[in-house]
């Protein structure tokens, strides 16, 4: 039975091993949320599918809920249904530190249903003279669209955990509170943290894009320890200067 059939659905769910229960085998292993199974199914294992129960505090029999992720285990035939409360969320993160007293001994990945998307905390939002010359610069270092709002001339772009909305100004937009001059963004740049410098690097300069400041190594003092990064800077079509920035590891002062 795929796992993957039950994202977005809500589930009736038994619970055999209550929040604060321990594991039937090694009693020292302690259930820090309900955990349960949905009867007449079969996982991988041979098994019912099991299913953490997020959201809920205290100790249950039986709940119905939806299912907002699998955790996919990369080393074990056995999937997991994580389960909430119908008007209830939980970002990756969230999951990964609820599950971990369990997941932690697995190697695994969570599947979120399609068109999922997880927002930052702080996502910048940078108004530009021509969308498509934007979306074509970003598009270059590897961003890709979430979506749009082709009405607006507005778009979300990714690339990674790294976000942005790009929005073409208009003569009534209420967010310019001064006009804006060439190079937008004065006086702030921002650092985009990724694995793969040297291939958005090649692809900007193969696409003729103007580099603002070579690769170099530079390692910036933390207290005690120096914070290594390999790093270009490049201004986007309308002067926003970013720095993409890959990690080289810690050594001391």
């Amino acid at each position: 039975m795929n796992s993957i059939e039950f994202l977005n659905k809500t589930l009736n769910v038994k619970i055999d091993r209550p929040i604060g229960s321990s594991h039937p085998d090694y009693p020292n292993h302690i259930y820090l949320v309900n955990y349960g199974y949905v009867p007449n199914t079969i996982s991988g294992d041979g098994e019912e599918l099991d299913c953490y129960i997020l959201g809920e505090y205290k100790p249950l029999k039986e709940y119905t809920g939806k299912c907002i992720a699998i955790i996919h285990r990369l080393n074990d035939d056995d999937d997991k249904l994580v389960i909430a409360p119908e008007n209830k969320n939980f970002t990756n993160n969230e999951i990964k530190l609820l599950t971990d007293f369990q997941e932690k001994f697995f190697e695994s990945e969570i599947i979120r249903s399609s068109g999922y998307l997880e927002f930052n905390k702080n996502i910048p939002e940078l108004s530009v003279t021509n969308l498509e010359n934007s979306l074509n610069f970003y598009k270059t270092a590897g961003f890709k669209i979430e979506y749009d709002r082709p009405e607006n001339k507005f778009s979300f772009i990714s690339l990674g955990e790294i976000q942005f909305m790009l929005q073409e100004i208009s003569t009534n937009d209420k967010w310019d509170i001064a006009p804006l001059t060439y190079p937008f963004g004065n006086g702030i740049n921002f650092q985009l943290e990724v694995t793969n410098l040297d291939k958005i690097y090649n692809s900007f300069k193969n696409a003729n894009y103007k580099i603002a400041f070579d690769i170099e190594e530079n390692w910036y003092r933390q207290d005690n320890k120096l914070l290594g990064n390999k790093e270009f800077l490049i201004q986007d079509p309308d002067g926003y200067l970013l720095r993409f920035s890959e990690d080289l590891g810690e050594k001391d002062v």
